[in-house]
């Protein structure tokens, strides 16, 4: 019998074992590329100037990003945890004074589009209400072919320069040793690379606020994190910043509620999406655009180019140009939702680039990302990816193609075709990059204008009401908490006195740790003596000192309402049936949803001798999973009382600040489930009704619950 070659591992000692499985160590090493080369900076990517767009022939930078994108296969190595819909896009104020870009030339015009919206972290399998960034993408299926936004719910991010994208990434991805923990930021690597990166500040802001627990993915914004160019037909360049306004306003879940839900439905997002458009509640949002002139590029004190940056709109308003409304739902979710393919690198004429760094390395990324998740080259011909534009170019064959090119030439210039496919003048819509001048040295490093990292996360930090100041604090002491390292903890406290020093003592408070006097400077880990990480954080006086724009309580803009919410009625046998069909028929008038909870399933009997059936039961529902609860009359309610899944339901609801209403018999269970001295304090979030009316107490309920939650109740830091 012919001998295995193979080493039997477990007659091998432990270091000869370490020899035959290639193990690496990178202590005390210098960074090298893939090659062995030795790399001076690993912070700034090659470009031409400070300020300048960067350069294909940075190997360091193609070597990195390209292994990050074809590290895992086949799920987004990013944004992997996703839903999506169909919908179109329709302009309503046109603006062709600012761009050619055709679908956005006349009012009314309608435009198909696919949206995905995502979780940056956890895998395809995680949940859906991890404190996390989303991503807001759009598909635009134009007449000049395809669009694609590529956003986030998040308007800056982490970093300034695309080759720290891998880094950044791999410290908020499970740990490799041990791949823990799914979807989350709250272990050593993510704070330690966050600590050493001054830049991230301003994002840091934004995760540890509520904007990363949204209530809905029809209830956030959307932003395109980078500035971009709109190109009118005279070739006149304005920059431009792009937003979504959701017509529900912008609304969160607190923290608590957040791993509750995690742990009853972790599929919240993807099911609030789904139902709401079979239910004909169709999610939209207004387009808004923040235009700034080609001369007016250096008149702030932040620079456009910097993606951990924001414009205010107090400095320049975002003007509404359309609105997105989805209408339907996919047919099949790996078809569509799973393989359909964004780039931001897909434009059409009218809308370019900027040299925003993070910008430039993404153009290259994406579509590396794409050959290596779905295999081939031809994703473009995928249903869902497909532009509704006919395609003629000399492109050919490749794993899964799928069009049939006839013909002998599939070369340009050719005779024996007749010189097609023609290239098409810019008259005849064909694509010209914006002639913006560049004359520079090829540099590795970053301007001036780039290190200010202090200022917008103060601003950020001023702008919130104080409920969302303290769910700041107790996101960060929750997030440093878990972290293992107190020398991380203490250098993210020298970060956060930069940013507030109230701030700053709450959080070291709650950590039980002192402020460091002077803030520990992050140049001093991991690199060269010379290289010029990046420049030092300096402070930059703002010209706005906070913004309501900024704050979800605060925000003025969205009017109160109670469109979507869906209600928690507790019901058992005997209950006032009158009084639960007028409250839901009030709840759908105002395109709610009041669904029917009880001990049990199938149906409770009403006192009137009708039957009304059950939506939950307490063992497959909680009160995280509603907006507000109801409880009506009955004689038998009061057996409810001494159930502790109901008492669980009611405390649950009352400590997540939401709005409890409760009538005759109800009452009674209420205040027999320990709520008696929170209906005699009169608190402004427990509405009751002992005089019978239904329309009264239904008017009551409604307007307390289209303020989302009562934050009065929770206890200031």
């Amino acid at each position: 019998m012919k001998q295995d070659s193979t080493p039997d591992f477990n007659h091998q000692d432990a270091k000869q074992k370490d020899l035959l499985i290639n193990k690496s160590d990178a202590t005390n090493k210098f960074l090298t590329t893939n090659q062995g080369i030795k790399i001076n900076d690993d912070n700034n990517s090659l470009k031409a100037g400070e300020r300048g767009p960067s350069l294909l022939e940075d190997f360091i930078l193609r070597e990195k990003i390209t292994h990050f994108d074809h590290e895992r296969i086949p799920e987004r190595i990013v944004h992997a945890r996703g839903s999506g819909a169909h919908g179109y896009f329709e302009v309503t104020n046109p603006i062709p004074q600012f761009t050619k870009a055709g679908f956005l030339q006349e009012a009314g015009l309608r435009t198909p589009v696919f949206t995905r919206f995502s979780t940056v972290a956890g895998s395809r399998g995680s949940t859906d209400l991890a404190r996390d960034v989303r991503g807001f993408s759009v598909k635009f299926y134009t007449q000049e072919g395809i669009y694609d936004f590529v956003g986030n719910n998040i308007p800056v991010f982490f970093i300034q320069d695309a080759t720290k994208f891998p880094d950044l990434v791999h410290a908020v991805k499970p740990e490799p040793h041990n791949e823990i923990p799914q979807a989350a930021s709250a272990h050593d690597t993510f704070w330690d690379f966050i600590s050493l990166m001054p830049e991230s500040t301003h994002m840091i802001m934004w995760l540890m606020s509520d904007r990363s627990l949204p209530r809905s993915y029809r209830m956030m914004e959307g932003f395109g994190v980078h500035t971009f160019r709109f190109i009118n037909e005279q070739n006149e360049s304005h920059f431009v910043k792009i937003h979504w306004k959701p017509k529900l306003g912008t609304h969160a879940v607190v923290w608590d509620e957040a791993q509750k839900i995690s742990g009853k439905d972790p599929d919240f997002h993807r099911r609030d999406l789904w139902e709401a458009i079979e239910m004909g509640n169709f999610p939209e949002w207004e387009l808004g655009v923040q235009i700034i002139p080609e001369a007016d590029e250096h008149k702030f004190e932040f620079d456009l180019l910097d993606p951990t940056k924001i414009i205010p709109e107090e400095l320049v308003p975002v003007t509404i140009i359309g609105k997105m409304v989805l209408n339907r739902n996919p047919d099949n979710f790996f078809a569509e939702t799973e393989q359909i393919a964004f780039h931001p690198g897909h434009v059409v004429p009218g809308i370019d680039f900027t040299n925003d760094p993070l910008l430039q390395g993404r153009l290259f990324s994406y579509t590396d990302t794409q050959l290596s998740r779905l295999g081939s080259p031809n994703f473009h011909e995928i249903p869902i990816n497909r532009s509704i534009s006919p395609t003629h170019n000399n492109q050919r064959d490749g794993h899964m193609r799928q069009e049939i090119n006839v013909g002998r030439v599939s070369y340009s210039p050719n005779s024996l075709g007749g010189g097609c496919p023609y290239q098409a003048k810019i008259a005849e819509g064909g694509f010209a990059s914006f002639n913006e001048r560049v004359e520079a040295h090829k540099v590795r490093g970053r301007s001036e204008s780039f290190s200010d990292h202090f200022g917008q996360a103060k601003l950020f930090y001023n702008s919130q009401s104080q409920t969302e100041k303290d769910h700041i604090v107790r996101a960060l002491r929750f997030e440093l908490g878990k972290v293992d390292t107190t020398a991380i903890r203490v250098r993210m406290l020298g970060i956060l006195s930069q940013v507030d020093t109230d701030l700053a003592a709450k959080v070291a408070k709650g950590l039980r740790l002192t402020i460091p006097a002077t803030p520990e400077q992050p140049m001093n880990h991991g690199v060269s003596p010379d290289a010029d990480l990046s420049q030092e954080p300096k402070s930059v006086p703002s010209s706005v000192e906070s913004s309501q724009a900024l704050s979800m309580i605060n925000n003025p803009t969205v009017q109160p309402s109670i469109e979507s919410r869906k209600v928690a009625i507790i019901c058992a046998d005997g209950v006032d049936e009158q009084a639960v069909l007028d409250i839901k028929e009030a709840l759908l008038k105002q395109s709610a949803k009041g669904c029917v909870i009880a001990p049990y399933l199938g149906v409770v009997k009403g006192d009137q001798g009708g039957e009304l059936a059950v939506d939950f039961s307490f063992l497959t529902s909680s009160s995280v999973l509603f907006d507000a609860v109801y409880i009506p009359g009955g004689l038998d309610l009061n057996e409810l009382s001494e159930d502790g899944d109901v008492t669980d339901f009611l405390n649950d609801a009352y400590k997540h600040c939401k709005v409890i209403g409760a009538q005759a018999g109800g009452i009674e269970l209420l205040s027999g489930t320990g709520f008696a001295s929170k209906i005699d304090n009169e608190d402004e979030g427990i509405i009751v009704g002992r005089d019978g009316d239904n329309s009264t107490f239904a008017a009551n309920f409604i307007t307390a619950m289209a303020n989302h939650r009562i934050w009065s109740r929770e206890k200031t830091l």
